[in-house]
């Protein structure tokens, strides 16, 4: 079967684009949407690795929209157990009436989490799956501080901003987010002489000795939004023994990096670590809302048995939509083998990406399975690079705290002609002055 391409004609983004977005910009809160001549397009439907927009043109998506997609744009499956819940039961009864299909995705959860990590609470989004993970470790030790690493990136809620490192997303707020956090350099593997795994754990060592107020550690497998940064190998191994020795919580924010994206299921398995706590969302529901904080029994049973008035909750506390379509993707990423997957496209893509160090504005290019960052020069040039990607048919993220990252997080169902095209097609926008 042949794979769809980019098709792209006319101005972009073209005047039905133009129009809704002058629409937007007089409704939607002005914070949120950049729009310029140039830049964004609307989306009007998407399926697999290909989106179109209003106007007829379309993209090789290498986003999976924030890495959601994973397994494809309105994957078929995913979205029949949508409809057939839809039928039955759209809402369910939060804290209080518990489903059926929350009870089998919790079980499934289970099934594909370390053994280790067998109590788990559903949330609805990522920044809601890590204040759980905190408001955990402070109940299960006592303490109220927290560390984590500079540009990594955990949420934009208050509690979630708190351990969040990204100091432009926290210097608006900085008045209300105290200053108790503890924030570490995220080592590089192979960047400088700073960046061996046993001189950042010494580093590390050293920095969670000073304080003794520390409930837990935070941090991501790679750093995502942070611009795709690869720590060491054997960093997360030993954070995980200094945290055992220190006994402070060590939360493992898997977002991003879980259900396949770098080539496991979850980016921890490849050295082998269990943390206290993990944090998955994102790719969970297949494009539907719904995360997750899976923890060990001894950490989460510090929360109290609930006697009809939880500590946590919300409205939407395993919605019955949400676990049909997290039940449906997990089939989808199994049955096709995702996180395998991942792996081989992403030692194929070592030799493409590499060769793109050949452009003057390319300075590093760096990531695991379907996770890659290229950094250039400035964000200028990204932000340009970004903007030739589209005009040529490809979508682009930008990431790293300075914006000067180009992220590539494709759907993992991506077919191998759609993903080398849209890295040339890449490599033409680079060129582009």
């Amino acid at each position: 079967m042949s794979e769809q391409l980019e098709t792209v004609s006319g101005p972009i983004p073209g005047e039905q684009s133009c129009e809704l977005l002058a629409r937007l910009s007089v409704r939607e809160s002005q914070n949120v949407t950049a729009v310029s001549a140039d830049f964004p397009v609307v989306w009007e439907s998407a399926s697999g690795a290909i989106v179109s927009d209003v106007d007829g043109n379309e993209y090789i998506d290498l986003t999976s929209a924030f890495g959601v997609a994973a397994v494809g744009h309105s994957n078929p499956y995913v979205a029949s157990a949508i409809a057939d819940q839809a039928v039955r039961l759209i809402h369910g009864m939060g804290d209080v009436h518990p489903t059926e299909v929350r009870i089998e995705l919790l079980e499934r959860l289970a099934g594909i989490a370390p053994k280790e990590l067998n109590r788990t609470y559903l949330a609805t989004t990522g920044s809601e799956a890590v204040e759980v993970a905190l408001k955990s470790a402070m109940l299960a030790t006592g303490k109220s501080a927290f560390a984590s690493f500079r540009n990594g990136y955990h949420g934009l809620s208050f509690g979630a901003l708190r351990v969040t490192g990204i100091e432009k997303l926290r210097a608006p707020f900085a008045a209300a987010l105290g200053e108790s956090t503890l924030f570490l350099e995220y080592p590089r593997a192979g960047h400088d002489g700073r960046s061996d795994a046993d001189s950042a754990l010494e580093r590390l060592r050293n920095a969670l000795a000073a304080r003794d107020d520390l409930a837990a550690l935070i941090l991501e497998p790679i750093q995502g939004r942070g611009g795709v940064i690869v720590p060491p190998a054997g960093y997360l191994r030993g954070v995980r023994e200094i945290c055992s020795e220190r006994g402070i919580v060590m939360i493992l924010d898997e977002i991003w990096t879980g259900f396949g994206r770098t080539g496991s299921m979850f980016a921890c398995e490849l050295e082998g670590v269990v943390p206290d706590i993990l944090c998955i969302g994102k790719a969970m529901g297949g494009g539907v809302p719904i995360a997750a904080t899976m923890g060990r029994e001894s950490i989460m049973n510090a929360w109290p048995l609930s006697s009809g008035e939880a500590l946590h909750t919300s409205t939407f506390l395993g919605n019955p939509i949400g676990c049909a379509a997290a039940l449906a993707t997990i089939g989808e990423i199994e049955r096709n083998e995702l996180p395998a997957r991942a792996k081989q496209l992403g030692v194929t893509l070592v030799a493409r990406l590499g060769n793109l160090q050949r452009h003057k504005s390319v300075v590093d290019v760096r990531g695991r399975g379907l996770m890659w960052g290229i950094e250039l020069t400035d964000a200028h040039a990204a932000e340009r690079a970004v903007k030739s990607a589209l005009q040529l048919g490809v979508i682009l993220l930008q990431a790293g705290a300075e914006g000067n990252v180009l992220s590539i997080t494709p759907p993992l169902t991506i077919g191998e002609r759609q993903l080398y095209r849209a890295i040339d097609i890449l490599d033409r926008a680079l060129a582009q002055r």
